[in-house]
C-alpha cells in the first residue's frame, strides 16, 4: 500500500507550496525542502493550488508550468492579479524548450524559474535567493512610503500603485520594481545588470533579454509617459528627470 504524503499541520504556517503533477518529483521536492527546514505543502493541479493558497498563504510557490487543467501560467496570472496574493513569490519549474512560457511567466510577475532537470542544491539556492529578495523588498517598502512624482507620473510605493495623469495603471510586480528603481533616481542611466540587481536581486533567472521585454511592456502601459523611459544605446535605460 502506497504511503500517504505527510502535509504540515494546519496550525503550522506553510513556507512553500509545491504545485507539481508528477508525484515522484513532488515527493522528492517535498522531502528535500522539508529536510532543509521548510514547512511544505504539495498539490498536483492548478485548481488545488488556488484552493490551497486561499486556505493558507505560503511565502513561496514552486509552480510547474505544465499542469493538467489550469496550467501554471494561468495560476500565476490569477495569483498576481489578486491583491491578497500578489505578494507571494513564485518560482516556475519549466522544460528547457519553454522559453516563450518563461518570458510570459516573468511578464505576469513570476520571480524566477528553474529548468528541468535540476539539482536540488541549485533549486534550494534559488528559493532562498527569492525569499531573501522578498524580505528586502518588504523592508524597503516599509521604510520608503513616500510617493514619487515625476511630471504626470506618480509612483506610490505604499499602495504599490502607479498613476499617469491621475489614472491608475496596472503593472506586474517586476514592472513596478523597475519603474520604482528608475523613479528614485530620475536622469540616472541604469545598466541592464543594475536593473536586474535592483528589481530582482540575485536571481539568475532574470536576463538582459527579459529586462528589455519589461521595458517594452512598461512603455506601452504608460502611454504618452512611456516615451520618457529612454534607451541609452550600449548602456541601458533611464527615466527622464523632467517631463515637459
Amino acid at each position: 500500500m502506497k504511503a500517504t504524503r505527510k502535509q504540515p499541520n494546519a496550525a503550522v504556517k506553510v513556507d512553500l507550496l509545491v504545485v507539481e503533477d508528477d508525484l515522484d518529483l513532488q515527493e522528492l521536492l517535498q522531502y528535500n525542502l522539508s529536510r532543509d527546514g521548510f514547512h511544505v505543502r504539495s498539490v498536483g493541479t492548478g485548481e488545488d493550488a488556488i484552493k490551497a493558497v486561499r486556505e493558507q498563504k505560503p511565502r513561496l510557490i514552486l509552480l510547474d508550468l505544465m499542469l493538467p487543467g489550469m496550467d501554471g501560467l494561468e495560476v500565476c496570472r490569477k495569483l498576481k492579479s489578486d491583491e491578497a496574493t500578489s505578494d507571494i513569490s513564485v518560482v516556475m519549474l519549466t522544460a528547457e524548450d519553454e522559453e516563450a512560457d518563461i518570458v510570459a511567466g516573468l511578464e505576469l510577475g513570476a520571480d524566477g524559474y528553474v529548468t528541468k532537470p535540476f539539482s536540488p542544491r541549485v533549486l534550494l539556492a534559488r528559493i532562498k535567493a527569492v525569499l531573501r529578495h522578498a524580505a528586502l523588498n518588504h523592508s524597503i517598502s516599509q521604510e520608503e512610503t513616500t510617493a514619487l512624482i515625476i511630471g504626470d507620473l506618480t509612483i506610490d510605493p505604499n499602495r504599490h500603485e502607479v498613476r499617469v495623469a491621475g489614472e491608475s495603471v496596472s503593472l506586474t510586480r517586476t514592472e513596478f520594481l523597475i519603474l520604482q528603481l528608475m523613479g528614485r533616481r530620475p536622469g540616472r542611466v541604469f545598466t541592464r545588470a543594475q536593473i536586474v540587481q535592483g528589481a530582482q536581486g540575485d536571481l539568475l533567472a532574470v536576463t538582459d533579454r527579459s529586462v528589455d521585454v519589461h521595458i517594452v511592456s512598461l512603455r506601452r502601459k504608460l502611454g504618452e509617459v512611456g516615451k520618457y523611459i529612454q534607451t541609452v544605446r550600449g548602456v541601458g535605460y533611464r527615466l527622464e528627470e523632467t517631463q515637459a
